[in-house]
């Protein structure tokens, strides 16, 4: 024992334990523990309970030691592409949100657009997470089904068949970008494009070249890839040699690097040429204010987290393929076509 400066004896301070949780809240060892790594299998009023007891009394669990004896490390991993790209932001902020309610922690790996690099951070997660949640993977089908049978896995925005995803469907909103781009009197326009192994990319070139040709419009492909503000800006000096006169960019940061690029070449938006974006992380801060599509990014970590949750508790895994729509956001960065314009 210590003594304090009068000479008093001190007792050192015990830490509660998951016995003392589980008898004040009248339940027992193995229901407190569950409230803390498998909730989804109690009623939210059991959880409430003891981890209002936990709390009252300090109980923190022990993780090493929960790991060692029942092979759960209260950990989760989220893999995106690429961290500084603003659509992930959100989706991650959700997805954590969710993990901690249910008592984990989420290991956030960036793969930078580099499929061995993704594949380097699940060698390293694998053996410390109880699931994965792949956002926007660059793995080949084959890798990611490996994987799938070692943990429990939810991929976003990568459609493969038997396995858990979310997706978020910009079709319907890239659609309605040509239909309001055609409205406005615009026959020739561009897409600037993501990585070819993005879904997402494959399904907005897919609903822009679908809905160009039911409306009798013409449109080119111009790459920006890897996709950011920077292949943005360079990809304005050959859309404006082509004659378009109004882009779809992949997502919102390459559409702010066509704004500053274009306005490097004296072309005014949306006087002269119109742009549009998709994801709507951007669309309120750009100059002018980008018309884009919004795509639900926060729902989309929250809902994976949740089916992720599912799966690590006994739940349905395999086909679940959950959709998320999108629709079209009007803002200041698209109008009438100008008059016709030459190739330089």
């Amino acid at each position: 024992m210590k003594r304090d400066s009068d000479g008093r004896e001190q007792r050192a301070k015990i830490a509660p334990t998951i016995s003392q949780v589980a008898k004040i809240s009248g339940v027992s060892r193995a229901t407190v523990s569950r409230a803390f790594t498998r909730p989804g299998m109690l009623s939210e009023e059991t959880v409430r309970r003891v981890k209002a007891v936990a709390d009252k009394l300090g109980y923190v669990p022990n993780q090493v030691a929960r790991a060692l004896s029942t092979g759960r490390h209260g950990n989760v991993a989220l893999i995106v592409s690429d961290v500084a790209n603003p659509f992930f932001p959100p989706l991650i902020r959700a997805a954590q949100l969710h993990a901690d309610r249910a008592g984990l922690c989420v290991f956030l790996g960036n793969s930078d657009e580099d499929p061995a690099r993704e594949e380097l951070l699940l060698g390293r997660f694998i053996g410390q997470v109880e699931g994965l949640v792949l956002a926007s993977s660059r793995l080949d089908e084959a890798q990611i089904r490996i994987y799938a049978a070692r943990r429990p896995l939810v991929l976003i925005n990568r459609d493969i068949e038997g396995i858990t995803r979310v997706l978020i469907d910009t079709a319907p909103g890239v659609a309605a970008a040509i239909a309001h781009l055609a409205e406005l009197g615009h026959r020739h326009i561009a897409y600037v494009s993501g990585p070819t192994t993005s879904w997402s990319n494959q399904q907005r070139r897919n609903a822009v070249r679908k809905e160009a040709a039911k409306r009798g419009l013409k449109v080119i492909a111009i790459p920006a890839r890897p996709p950011s503000y920077d292949t943005g800006r360079l990809a304005a000096a050959p859309i404006v040699a082509s004659g378009v006169t109004a882009a779809i960019a992949f997502d919102d940061l390459v559409a702010q690097g066509l704004l500053a690029g274009l306005a490097a070449l004296d072309v005014d938006v949306p006087r002269s040429f119109s742009v549009v974006g998709c994801d709507d992380v951007l669309g309120e801060t750009t100059y002018p204010q980008l018309t884009t599509v919004s795509a639900r990014c926060a729902d989309a970590g929250d809902v994976a987290v949740g089916l992720l949750l599912s799966q690590m508790s006994g739940g349905a895994s395999g086909e679940i393929r959950h959709k998320l729509n999108s629709h079209l956001v009007v803002r200041a960065s698209t109008g009438p076509a100008p008059a016709k314009r030459k190739s330089r």
